[in-house]
């Protein structure tokens, strides 16, 4: 079934409640309104995202590519129970540091991209390598990035430049301290539309590029820690 404006007004009230007991009285609703209609677009957008990397890993299940909708309240006692928010995650392995494309809405917004939540300082240095080496793959992921105007790097720069000399649009990136590209619509009609998957896919592909860019990064900093 899609998406209906009842599916963030679960989410809303569910927030609110802050209950467990509330919760469960009304799991049957947690499953009919938010987590069977994300699984059908994970499932939707899976072809298109196998073209772009075979070995991504999909499984269209909460706590594999589907998020929970409860906090692990150990890392912060005084949050509230439950999120307002889910979201999709799909990538090589979450445990190995590989970027990952991703879908997040919630009753304020909708979001989605490619890269890191919080990118390893390793990885990090790595794509910085590549970027002042004039590597081939970072050559085609800038000209994928300044060609599309659906993207935006998220801004995680220092401060201050610690690349001054480099030309603007590369110092950009070199500044980074994280990578993830995003999008942001305060608008979330699109969540209801049934052409929601193909819009994703046919975003994510105009930054295919740009994800093999990180992958890149990523598999020469695990290369690096084996040699180490």
């Amino acid at each position: 079934m899609p998406f209906t404006e009842e599916t963030l007004d679960f989410m809303a009230l569910n927030r609110v409640m802050n209950s467990r007991e509330w919760f469960h009285e009304h799991h049957d609703e947690y499953e009919r309104l938010v987590v069977s209609p994300l699984a059908e677009l994970v499932e939707a957008v899976a072809p298109g995202l196998l073209k772009i990397d075979p070995s991504l890993t999909i499984s269209p299940k909460v706590g594999k590519s589907i998020s929970r909708i409860w906090r692990d309240t150990r890392r912060g006692p005084e949050l509230p129970l439950y999120r307002d928010v889910m979201w999709f995650d799909i990538r090589r392995d979450k445990r190995l540091g590989y970027p990952g494309f991703w879908f997040e809405f919630s009753p304020r917004a909708l979001r989605w991209g490619c890269g890191w939540y919080q990118t390893e300082p390793a990885t990090v240095e790595c794509a910085r390598g590549l970027i002042r080496a004039g590597d081939p793959g970072w050559l085609a992921a800038l000209a994928a990035f300044e060609g599309q105007r659906v993207f935006s790097l998220e801004d995680t720069k220092y401060k201050r430049t610690r690349n001054p000399d480099a030309p603007g649009n590369v110092r950009e990136w070199l500044d980074q301290r994280s990578y993830c590209l995003v999008h942001n619509e305060a608008e979330t009609s699109a969540l209801y539309s049934e052409g929601l998957a193909r819009r994703l896919v046919r975003d994510f592909g105009r930054i295919a590029p740009v994800y093999g860019f990180f992958l890149k990064a990523a598999g020469l900093a695990r290369l690096k820690e084996h040699v180490n």
